[in-house]
């Protein structure tokens, strides 16, 4: 199984699309996860760009979370996702639902996103994100029982600070829902939140090493199933997901150094 690293355009969103591909090229990745413009030349001129680079695309989309209300969510979500999928990337990752919409809304943007990939022939991944339709384990476990077929982005950094816990008490959860995992957003989060500030300290190593666990348990999964293919992305944030110091607001680290050491880890792990 061949795998891929990606490189998150998030925190890097300043930098001219030469400037972000050259700086992925030379750090060794993959490919490049990124949010595309709506315009289409623009969205046409970051894609050849990625293309001629010799890199990989899978499109995150996010932008529906600034639409709290189902009607406005529902149409952004499609006029994004046709978008994305229209850059003929290798997945859409989605930012899919709110956790308070009902069960009956979340399923209906499901289904609207499983019909968009079944027209573009595009894979649409649905990312384990606080505030989504996944954003606990006991709200994502009842759609895998009635759609089998979901398919997941494994961003469990979440998870364990909406459970407060490294999940260790949460096998059962982790079996059902690790088989429908077909991309990882590689951040390593704890218990009271989404991001260690450096996950080579010491103290972060319990941490790591839950997540890697999980990451190993994909990887074998998708190795067992003979899937060609497993795409992860290492997804340190800049602030305020990187800590910050008061009153002088600097940050404590360094996120693309972290999203780059991870990358490397990443490659001698699973080489």
């Amino acid at each position: 199984m061949h795998i891929q690293i990606f490189a998150a355009q998030w925190g890097n969103n300043e930098l001219p699309a030469p400037v972000f591909i050259e700086r992925v090229k030379a750090a060794g990745f993959d490919g490049i996860e990124m949010s595309l413009p709506l315009d289409a030349a623009e969205r046409d001129d970051w894609t050849r760009q990625i293309a001629d680079a010799g890199l990989g695309l899978i499109v995150a989309q996010w932008e529906t979370v600034f639409h709290p209300t189902f009607a406005p969510h529902k149409q952004a979500l499609a006029e994004l996702l046709h978008n994305a999928c229209a850059a003929r990337p290798l997945h859409v990752n989605s930012h899919t639902g709110k956790d308070y919409f009902t069960p009956q809304q979340n399923r209906e943007l499901l289904d609207l996103a499983a019909g968009i990939a079944r027209q573009h022939g595009v894979p649409i991944v649905h990312e384990i994100h606080r505030s989504r339709f996944s954003g606990h384990p006991m709200l994502l476990l009842p759609y895998l029982e009635q759609m089998p077929e979901l398919q997941l982005t494994a961003d469990l950094s979440h998870w364990c600070c909406a459970c407060e816990s490294l999940l260790e008490d949460q096998p059962e959860t982790l079996a059902k829902t690790l088989p429908h995992v077909r991309h990882i957003h590689a951040r390593v989060g704890h218990p009271q939140g989404p991001q260690v500030a450096d996950f080579r300290a010491p103290e972060s190593q319990a941490a790591l090493e839950a997540h890697l666990s999980w990451w190993d348990e994909v990887i074998r999964l998708r190795r067992a199933a003979g899937a060609s293919r497993m795409t992860l992305t290492p997804e340190f944030g800049p602030a305020p997901y990187t800590q910050t110091l008061p009153y002088t607001q600097k940050e404590v680290s360094n996120a693309w150094e972290l999203n780059v050491a991870m990358l490397q880890l990443l490659r001698q792990r699973y080489a």
